[in-house]
């Protein structure tokens, strides 16, 4: 990407998004187009259809979705099929209908099946059944990858589909009904821990495993993959890269981690009649490493990083 192409950032606001935006700032990317939702609802094609004839954007990063934890996927499941379907086909086809030159759609690791072999490979997706709690949404995804790779064989487009894992950092969402689990609890631990409360209730047995990838992580390896030559990405040939660390915690480890970098003193309490969701889910990134990228920020880090985020802007969110 040179410094003067016109790049559309869906999404700009959420998680991903804003540091999608502060690595191309970095970058000296100068023409970065940052539609809010007033000013453009990505689920509205025409809408979408307009702002490309306007706006003529070369390349697109899709970051835009409805995303949620357990709780939000179980209480609003149409919600979050149906708005995700909506904006992947708007953005999607339209980047084609306007000959983008590169997109990069922003998946989840849920799209894996509930028990497939870890760590999962990109040739695991479609192998098995979906985690119910989270299955509208994952099939949502599932369908922009198709759409990605449908697109590129027809067509010769160049859409890269990227599955990264749980994700985190700055501009998270913090409310306990919608968020996952990683700000869910750095919520809890200091709410507790300002109120001197004597226990802090986590879903389920803290048995299972996640993969936590800082998001300026992810926005760094967005950009080189965006950044490759043709020749190290095969486009026509359903292309998909696992983005994370390699490495997973149990719920239980990452809540002793978040309950020391608060400060909080007081015992954790796990509600065994709430759901654990999937046992394992850790990503296979051999594809990506290969081709030379590494994630840089360790997990306890970039906790402390966000944490530091949250509190000082706790009164606002």
């Amino acid at each position: 990407m040179r410094n003067t192409d016109k790049i559309l950032l869906a999404g700009a606001s959420g998680l991903v998004g804003s540091a999608l935006k502060r690595r191309l700032d970095d970058d000296g990317l100068v023409n970065i187009l940052c539609p809010s939702h007033a000013e453009l609802d990505m689920s509205d094609n025409r809408a979408v259809a307009d702002y490309f004839d306007v706006h003529k954007p070369v390349y697109v990063f899709l970051a835009a979705a409805k995303v949620g934890g357990i709780l939000a996927n179980n209480t609003y499941p149409a919600d979050y099929i149906y708005e995700n379907l909506m904006i992947q086909n708007a953005v999607i086809h339209q980047s084609y209908v306007h000959k983008v030159k590169k997109l990069l759609f922003l998946g989840s690791s849920c799209i894996y099946p509930k028990h497939c072999p870890q760590p999962m490979k990109e040739e695991d997706l479609l192998s098995g059944t979906l985690e119910p709690t989270n299955e509208p949404y994952a099939i949502a995804k599932i369908s922009g990858i198709e759409l990605c790779w449908a697109y590129n064989r027809q067509y010769g487009t160049r859409f890269i589909p990227v599955m990264p894992p749980n994700l985190f950092g700055p501009n998270d969402n913090f409310d306990l009904e919608t968020s996952h689990v990683l700000p869910a609890l750095l919520r809890k631990f200091h709410e507790a821990r300002s109120a001197n409360r004597k226990t802090v209730t986590v879903w389920g047995t803290g048995e299972p495993r996640r993969e936590f990838l800082y998001v300026d992580d992810l926005a760094d390896a967005c950009l080189f993959l965006m950044n490759l030559e043709d020749t190290a990405v095969p486009y026509m040939d359903r292309p998909l890269f696992n983005i994370g660390t390699g490495e997973d915690i149990s719920i239980r480890g990452l809540a002793e981690m978040i309950k020391d970098i608060t400060g909080y003193q007081g015992e954790i309490v796990y509600d065994r009649t709430k759901p654990d969701g999937t046992p394992q889910k850790i990503l296979n990134i051999s594809k990506i490493s290969n081709l030379g990228w590494r994630a840089g920020i360790p997990l306890q880090q970039g906790i402390r990083q966000t944490y530091k985020w949250f509190l000082k802007h706790k009164d606002y969110i």
